[in-house]
């Protein structure tokens, strides 16, 4: 089982959009607000080096970035196997290099 953490605000329109699409991908995971308690936003801080931006999605403590770094992820065909949802696809060595060289973090 994969551990997906998001963190979120209210009132902010990304975070609902990126747990819809989440929730369109059948998946479960931790919803972290923001401004609730000092140790989350402390936790928040550190993790994403003190990023200004949410939503923040970790997959399995591995930070992925906001909804459009989700979107992207899913358009480059990673995201679901992230999320466990597939297989993990077989990549070659020029892919990677390609991928490396375009500075693809996926």
């Amino acid at each position: 089982m994969v551990d997906i953490e998001v963190y979120t605000n209210k009132g902010c329109p990304a975070c609902v959009s990126v747990k819809h699409y989440l929730d369109g991908k059948g998946v479960d995971y931790v919803e972290k607000k923001l401004g609730k308690s000092k140790k989350i936003d402390l936790e928040f801080a550190v993790r994403t080096k003190n990023s200004k931006k949410i939503p923040q999605v970790f997959i399995d403590g591995e930070w992925i970035g906001g909804f459009d770094d989700v979107v992207r992820y899913d358009r480059a065909g990673e995201l679901d196997w992230r999320l466990g949802l597939a297989d993990r696809p077989k990549t070659g060595f020029i892919q990677k290099i390609i991928r490396f060289l375009k500075g693809e973090k996926y």
